[in-house]
């Protein structure tokens, strides 16, 4: 890794730090109820793994992931595919939620109040639509782009 992209994966790492230090909270508790933690460095997250809560699926919260099931690199269907928007193959969870991290690092303490301004967790929101691209192509994680 470059010493340009580390430094700034450092600096989006301090910038996201009150999101991730809320999931590391969560990921804390779940712990007490028989979660356990792994670091993924490729996602560049504390994965949080079999939370004992939830409807089901993962929540990114800066470099933390919170997840009910087993393995993040599960295959899943797009937002647009569970919205009935015609078929797509399914991604990687553990790729959709890197985006995310990559936006979190981004956009820091802004990330949450966009991202429910763009809609919350539905098909219409531009951050889920971008993590779907990246899942799909390793590409286009900025919810600005295509």
């Amino acid at each position: 890794m470059s010493p340009a992209r580390k430094t700034a994966i450092t600096l989006g790492m301090m910038w996201t730090s009150p999101n991730t230090m809320l999931g590391i909270l969560i990921g804390c508790i779940a712990f007490l109820f028989g979660a356990d933690v792994q670091w993924r460095s490729k996602e560049l997250a504390l994965v949080f793994r079999h939370l004992p809560w939830g409807p089901g699926g993962a929540l990114t919260l800066g470099n933390v992931i919170l997840y009910t099931g087993n393995e993040l690199d599960s295959p899943c269907h797009t937002y647009a595919h569970r919205a009935g928007m015609g078929f797509e193959p399914e991604i990687s969870l553990a790729d959709h939620e890197r985006a995310h991290v990559y936006q979190y690092l981004a956009l820091g303490p802004l990330f949450l109040p966009m991202y429910l301004l763009c809609g919350g967790v539905s098909v219409r929101n531009r951050f889920e639509r971008a993590a779907d691209r990246y899942a799909q192509t390793g590409q286009g994680w900025w919810p600005w782009g295509k």
